[in-house]
């Protein structure tokens, strides 16, 4: 008898490892997760982790050494640059790998094989674009040139000898919560980073809401809602620059009035689309403004926050370049920094790159489509897209000689119902390109004629440029490749039935706007209009955010005598350009007798306040909320006018109307036989405001920095590895533009004196690994506003107190190099 129950023992083992090992639902297997030799107990770093290790690794030809300072920043020294971007991917892949390829998931559409169907949409969307499709041709361009072949196949190598040498229990614990393991990685990947970054910033795109609100409104309307440019200019190349009459000339088709201008049409489709808040800070003093006599370069770029960080802070040594800044996983080089001879940054040009066109097939099967006065043949791409827990789907992608088209009547995008129309995508990141050439060459630049050639190889996303040289020089360039414009092309849906409403070419380099060695002895960049529409030869656009770019000027232009310190204090400056603007004409305008007594005490703090978004302050609340709630009532009976998607005017378009016209068409509410002005809108705006922040008062989130809450999410939003909460101030039109989850992702000062003085800070950590001291370690010194020492280390400094820890990579050769 003792056999039963010694069976009955041995099959409730049994089931318990089966449905242990079995994942259920969203959650993993619990068995391997538990594990205390493989599962996310293992995850767990100690604080007094050592990094000291001495690897052999194949496709290393030499050795690197790498040494990590007290901030687990690593210093690579290495004989060859191949080395050394071995070790970069090493490195990569070692702290932030779970990071490198979710990006390229997400990047390439294949979200689903993770997640399942919840994000299907998503990944149709993204293969329907053609993300893939640009990374395959960019990768080609890195192969073919021998530069940025030697260094991709060298970082992909790295990022692989550390995936072969990877344990289970040493998986990121991302991967054990998802239940899936790294795959190898590829110059093909690096390149989808690549573009996934070009898409992030490739500006303004609302073409399918731009074209909803000319059919609604009609065209006139339309101008006066969304200006051609905008009144409150200060370029990033100063007024009064006389620039050429334009090398390309630029014509409208002669059938634009009819359709293209006039034409009624709309759709429901609202594409996925960058942040419109991706842009940047970047400004350089020359030396006779600096205290040391050199120039002092700053950069903070605007992106999303996010653990782990964006950017993967290190320095690389090697005879050909000592170079240090914020390097992107997933790629080699260094993107925003500086070396021995010169720094250099990048804020986002904000130009129009991506276009949509209406295209006419013969019939559904979408083999031909109507195109200069004939049937032309499509090309197809067959998309395998693989669902966790389900058979595949094959999407039929039509290509077209705009390129893809991603809205037809099977796909809508992610929300909304198509209107049986087909539309193609023309986006310059399609383009044949070699960016990292220009990162490698920004990398080992000397002087102003390497950083002139290295800008050459920016096609896209265009970037204003910023650069100084320890010799005195500085300069900046608006730089990309970017499409020469008839006034308002690609701002609606496109006709796609014949090439007049195809790109004309591209701007001529040379005719891109630039400055070097001003006489103002300061260049800077805030994502404004880079040159005055009025005078700059080809059509810029209207979308660009003018206010940072008017306070940074304006400091720059009093200030003297500059030192680091001073350009810290303006890196997170809080005072609200905007506010200083509008609060007059706003208070003017409330009608003081209509107000209650608890609504003149907001009024008293409103007008009390001296304009900085500081994060114990209530005002820069109300001033927000306020501003907010008389954009609404301004704008939001016109909009009722339909359920099509659209989208706001600027704040630059109302602020500068109701600054020139009281009597701004608008302001009148079509839904009431009254006729409002502007004197009622901004009443009943600061009422409505009122209420809410009363609200905020009661729950004790009135203070701006609650209000804010700003926040930094980890990348697949799992809220235990997310910091929430911040106390810090900023926001939209601030320097310090840190908003609820998008802000500064990377400061950085750099004065070029003889021994460079370089300061720098991130709102993360180095490690990935959220049960690593080192995965938010920098926010708390970030979120106060202070800064880091960039120590560039030198050979001799191996027995330096900075110095933790020791990696030695030493390579054996098996020549399998990709």
């Amino acid at each position: 008898m003792r056999i039963i129950p010694l069976l009955i023992s041995t099959l409730i083992t049994v089931a318990l490892i089966i449905l242990l090992s079995m994942q259920w639902g969203k959650v993993p297997p619990i068995g391997k997760f538990l594990s205390p030799q493989h599962g996310f107990w293992q995850n767990a770093d100690p604080i007094d982790k050592n990094f000291d290790e001495s690897v052999k690794l194949p496709d290393l030809a030499g050795k690197a050494e790498i040494y990590f300072d007290d901030r687990l920043v690593p210093h690579v020294f290495a004989s060859t640059d191949e080395d050394a971007y071995f070790a970069q991917g090493y490195l990569h892949a070692k702290f932030r790998l779970w990071q490198m390829e979710f990006q390229v998931y997400a990047a390439a559409g294949r979200l689903s094989e993770l997640i399942g169907r919840k994000a299907l949409n998503y990944d149709r969307e993204k293969r329907r674009l053609g993300m893939v499709y640009a990374a395959e041709i960019a990768a080609k361009e890195i192969e073919n040139d021998p530069t940025s072949k030697r260094e991709c196949d060298a970082y992909t190598a790295g990022v692989n000898a550390y995936i072969a040498n990877l344990k289970e229990s040493e998986l990121p614990v991302e991967y054990k919560l998802l239940n899936y393991k790294p795959e190898k990685w590829s110059n093909l990947k690096t390149a989808l980073f690549l573009k996934a970054m070009c898409y992030d910033l490739a500006g303004s795109e609302n073409d399918f809401e731009r074209t909803n609100a000319k059919t609604v409104f009609g065209f006139e309307d339309y101008e006066k809602m969304f200006p051609a440019a905008q009144d409150s200019v200060d370029p990033i190349i100063p007024k009064g620059t006389v620039y050429p009459p334009a090398a390309l000339s630029v014509k409208q088709p002669a059938s634009a009035d009819s359709l293209y201008f006039d034409i009624k049409d709309s759709s429901e489709i609202v594409p996925q689309k960058p942040k419109k808040d991706n842009g940047s800070n970047n400004w350089v003093v020359s030396g006779k403004k600096t205290k040391s006599g050199a120039p002092i370069l700053c950069n903070d770029p605007h992106l999303g926050l996010n653990l782990p960080s964006l950017w993967y802070e290190m320095q690389i040594n090697t005879p050909s370049m000592n170079v240090y800044g914020a390097t992107f996983p997933g790629g080699p080089g260094v993107i925003i920094g500086f070396n021995d001879s010169c720094a250099f940054g990048l804020t986002n040009g904000g130009r129009d790159v991506m276009d949509y066109y209406e295209i006419k097939f013969r019939d559904e099967t979408m083999k031909e489509y109507w195109f200069n006065g004939a049937w032309k043949a499509a090309d197809f791409r067959y998309e395998h897209i693989l669902i966790k827990g389900e058979p595949e789907m094959i999407d039929t992608v039509a290509y077209t000689v705009f390129g893809p088209v991603m809205f037809d009547k099977k796909f809508s995008g992610m929300q909304r119902r198509t209107n049986g129309n087909y539309y193609a995508l023309r986006w310059k990141g399609h383009d044949p390109s070699n960016e990292f050439l220009f990162f490698n060459k920004m990398d080992h630049a000397k002087n102003y004629d390497d950083y002139y050639a290295a800008i050459h190889y920016l096609h896209t996303p265009g970037q204003n440029c910023l650069f100084a040289c320890k010799n005195g020089d500085i300069a900046i360039w608006t730089q990309g490749e970017f499409p020469a414009k008839w006034k308002r092309q690609g701002e609606f849906i496109m006709p796609g039935t014949d090439s007049s409403y195809m790109w004309q070419g591209m701007i001529p380099q040379q005719e891109n706007p630039h400055l070097i060695n001003p006489e103002r002895g300061f260049l800077s960049s805030a994502n404004q209009v880079p040159a005055d529409p009025s005078a700059y030869p080809y059509y810029l656009g209207g979308d660009f955010p003018p206010y940072r770019g008017i306070i940074i000027n304006r400091y720059l232009n009093k200030w003297s005598n500059l030192t680091p310190k001073d350009m810290f204090t303006l890196q997170i400056e809080n005072y609200n350009v905007f506010a200083e603007m509008a609060r007059p004409v706003l208070m003017k305008n409330i009608d003081m007798n209509s107000l209650a007594e608890d609504e003149r005490s907001y009024f008293d703090t409103l007008a009390n306040w001296e304009l900085h978004n500081d994060p114990e302050l209530r005002a820069p609340t109300l001033f927000v909320v306020f501003w907010d709630t008389f954009n609404k009532v301004v704008w939001d009976d016109e909009f009722s006018k339909t359920k099509l998607p659209l989208v706001y005017p600027y704040a630059s378009t109302l602020l500068e109307a109701i600054l020139k016209d009281s009597a701004y068409k608008f302001l009148d509410n079509i839904n009431t036989p009254a006729k409002e002005t502007l004197r009622d809108d901004v009443t009943l705006a600061f009422k409505k405001a009122v209420a809410i922040c009363k609200l905020a008062d009661a729950d004790g989130r009135m203070q701006w920095g609650k209000y804010k809450g700003t926040k930094i999410n980890h990348l697949a939003r799992l809220a235990p590895f997310s910091r929430t909460d911040l106390n810090v101030g900023g926001g939209t039109n601030c320097i310090n533009a840190t908003k609820e989850d998008h802000g500064p992702s990377w400061r950085m000062v750099v004065e070029l004196t003889p021994k460079t003085d370089a300061y720098g800070v991130y709102p993360g950590g180095q490690s990935g690994n959220p049960g690593s001291p080192y995965y938010d370690s920098f926010i708390d010194t970030w979120a106060a506003g202070k800064y880091y020492p960039l120590w560039v280390m030198e050979k001799d400094d191996v027995k330096d107190k900075k110095v933790k820890y020791h990696m030695s990579l030493m390579g054996y050769t098996t020549n399998t190099r990709p």
